[in-house]
């Protein structure tokens, strides 16, 4: 392979211009698709094999259009102090409400609207009313008019006296790029410029992950609406390919530069620097495409979506690396070389034998070696700590009780809370598959259950086979007595009564992805295990490699636990309400770190392999490989850091809680587990690290990550007489 990339690299510099033109082209394509394409949709949700997904397969069934995806709001209204809401004055502001949903802007939208009072919405104190408010499309589908519409629909009855607010999926939007990418990248740059000290350097990576990203994300909202893909498909896509994009281009440019600073020829240092760092590229990025993939294990079509084509930005990214990158480096020359060192670094201006000062890798690398085991146990003993909360980690999905406080959302959600009960906001549907009998049956054995507040009776449909029976909880949508309810209706009702609706969604979401998280972790790491063996002609390497990410995942989760369920130093992260865990939460963590962790891995260690297979001692190719490759790892995870930690500001609690959580677990990985267990475990095992047994040895296919086939055959390239450099152009040109 190391050969193979080696052609590829050279071939690509050579032929920059070829190559940039068709990079190009494929984004002005791919722009256009997306330009030209229908909005992305919310995307269709469905838990395969579920009882909520049952229910509303027999909703859509017996009761044709009940079910449908169009978006709901509900307009919360509130009399002034010491009125009701049935007055005269606050009644004809709220049917004026009405009024101007059914004909107002963006009315052609609206499917029903229900009035308050003639559907005795109205809270028992006669306090509070709420306007039902249905569509004909999905929140992300509806006109800015109608959104518009919806918002202003309160305005005179606010100017009245009246309390206004509103809920529900109709005020959802699209996901916008927000002022955290911005500032992730403008991070980026710094970073780059920093490890680089050349503009120009630290631009290629920032230009040509852009380019993958362009490419990724406009491919995927071009296809949006044909593959049914939500629109947080691209947002997801957006954020692992920008990040693995950078760091893959940020390691090929470290190693072009490296391979010039033992004076060799441009067109040379591309090509080894594809062949060497390029090996390790492509098999990080099978690593992200691994995890990516492996979520189809959970059976979520929307999950499994989301992933492949996550999984294709990374593929993308790769391509970029091994072919755009050493292309731009032929159109940049020697700029992307540090301005003091533009001719030291071949040999003009540094007298021969002057020995360099050891860089912050090596010195670092030397402290652990040192003290490998003070090390090790300071890093697993560190993790272990932070990991406890996570044994007492509680899922579940937010809803509008976790949005903040100033929020029109939480606001319309707390109202109808105080006025009608805590369990209002997730009511119950129930399904029964049976004549009106086995429902009036139903009705009384609900109405016994402790955890109910409100049972409706029974709304059968046209044929009298089935039946709708509504049913308030005593307890807010996310309480575990409201989950607990639901698995009293299920276990005593048989096989013909389903519990449905978006609590109950909810709790069978959760339970989906916690009974998918151990065969997904044994997918994955047991995939990335064979993989890194294959790298590393390794058996305890890539063992090491995935304890160590355990480590890591773990103590993340246990600071999101510490800090979004247990409200620990929640103010400092503008956590405003605790509750359970997003139920994605930790799987999406597994996915997205296991494949960054892995990159870092792959680049640092494959240094360590390469020094070690050249004949250096176990301890000095430790060294070697920090020498070479922490800084670049050292930068790679601080942008990393930084990507991440721009959600944290965001005012959804999701994306806050998933740009923590990564950001920490990016940190944990990357400064505790690859660059201080990481190299006190291979000082510990010293030879043994490189172990293999001789039957498995022969069983493997080599690889060659570390290049030895690559040196071999340039040496004997170069062996071969004055002839040597013009068979090697003949060979790259075949």
């Amino acid at each position: 392979m190391a050969t193979f990339l080696y052609r590829l690299g050279r071939g690509a510099f050579r032929r920059r211009g070829i190559v940039a033109l068709i990079w190009v082209a494929l984004l002005f394509a791919a722009g256009f698709g997306a330009a030209t394409a229908a909005a992305p949709t919310s995307g269709s949700f469905s838990i395969p094999g579920s009882e909520a997904q049952k229910a509303f397969d027999l909703l859509d069934e017996r009761f044709p259009g009940m079910s449908a995806d169009g978006a709901t709001a509900r307009i919360v209204v509130k009399a002034p102090e010491g009125a009701k809401i049935t007055d005269p004055g606050p009644k004809a502001e709220v049917q004026k409400i009405v009024t101007g949903l059914k004909s107002g802007p963006g009315g052609e939208q609206v499917s029903s609207v229900a009035d308050p009072y003639e559907t005795h919405a109205v809270s028992q104190d006669e306090t509070t009313a709420y306007i039902s408010t249905k569509y004909d499309v999905s929140g992300m589908e509806l006109k800015d008019a109608t959104r518009d519409a919806l918002k202003e629909s309160g305005k005179d009855a606010k100017a009245a006296g009246l309390n206004v607010q509103i809920g529900g999926d109709a005020l959802m939007a699209a996901p916008e790029t927000g002022s955290g990418e911005v500032i992730g990248i403008l991070i980026a740059g710094i970073v780059l410029v920093i490890t680089f000290g050349s503009l120009i350097a630290a631009g290629l990576p920032l230009l040509t992950a852009l380019i993958g990203v362009g490419i990724g994300v406009s491919s995927i909202t071009a296809l949006a609406n044909v593959l049914d893909l939500g629109s947080t498909t691209s947002t997801l896509a957006m954020m692992i390919g920008l990040a693995v994009g950078i760091d893959y281009a940020l390691f090929i440019v470290s190693r072009y530069r490296a391979e010039l600073a033992e004076g060799r020829e441009r067109d040379e240092a591309a090509g080894r620097a594809v062949g060497t760092a390029g090996s390790a590229v492509v098999f990080a990025g099978l690593t992200v495409v691994i995890a990516l993939v492996g979520l189809a294990v959970v059976n979520l079509p929307m999950l499994t979506k989301m992933g492949v084509a996550a999984a294709g930005t990374v593929v993308i990214a790769v391509l970029v690396a091994l072919t755009l990158v050493p292309a731009i480096l032929g159109f940049a020359g020697k700029k992307v070389l540090p301005a003091g060192q533009k001719s030291k670094l071949f040999g003009k201006g540094k007298p021969a034998g002057t020995k360099e000062k050891p860089n912050g890798g090596t010195r670092w690398a030397r402290f652990v070696l040192r003290r490998p085991v003070m090390v090790l146990l300071a890093g697993v003993i560190g993790l272990g700590v932070i990991a406890i909360p996570a044994s007492k980690l509680e899922m579940g999905l937010p809803d509008d009780g976790a949005q903040p406080v100033s929020t029109t959302q939480r606001q319309a959600y707390d109202m109808l809370s105080d006025g009608f009960g805590p369990g209002f906001n997730g009511p119950l549907l129930v399904v029964v598959d049976g004549d009106k009998a086995l429902a009036d049956k139903t009705v009384d054995r609900i109405k016994g259950l402790d955890g109910v507040a409100m049972v409706t009776p029974p709304n059968p449909n046209k044929a009298g086979d089935a039946a709708v029976i509504t049913v308030i909880p005593k307890d807010r949508p996310s309480s575990t007595q409201t989950e607990n309810l639901v698995h009293e209706i299920r276990d005593g009702n048989g096989d013909d009564v389903f519990v449905t609706g978006a609590t109950a969604m909810n709790i069978d979401f959760s339970q989906k992805m916690n009974d998918a998280l151990l065969p997904y972790l044994a997918l994955v790491v047991g995939l990335a295990f064979l993989l890194l063996m294959l790298v590393f002609r390794s058996v305890l390497v890539p063992l090491k490699a995935a304890l160590g990410f355990l480590l890591s995942v773990v103590a993340a989760l246990g600071a999101v636990v510490a800090v979004f369920q247990w409200g620990w130093l929640g103010s400092l992260f503008g956590v405003e309400q605790t509750g359970p865990i997003m139920s994605m939460m930790p799987i999406f963590m597994v996915g997205v770190v296991f494949g960054l962790a892995m990159d870092y891995e792959v680049f640092l260690v494959t240094r360590m392999r390469e020094a070690y297979v050249h004949g250096e001692r176990p301890g000095q190719a430790v060294v070697t490989g920090f020498q070479y490759s922490a800084r670049v790892v050292v930068a790679a995870a601080v942008i990393m850091i930084a990507v991440f930690a721009g959600f944290i500001g965001a005012s959804e609690q999701m994306v806050k809680m998933i740009g923590f959580g990564l950001a920490v677990a990016v940190f944990f990985d990357a400064f505790v587990v690859r660059m201080a267990i990481v190299p006190a475990v291979l000082a510990l095992l010293g030879h043994k690290a490189w172990w293999l047994p001789k039957w498995l040895d022969r069983l493997l296919p080599n690889v060659d990550v570390e290049g030895e086939s690559l040196r071999k055959h340039l040496a004997k390239e170069s062996a071969d007489g004055p002839e040597g450099p013009g068979k090697s152009r003949e060979l790259v040109n075949a």
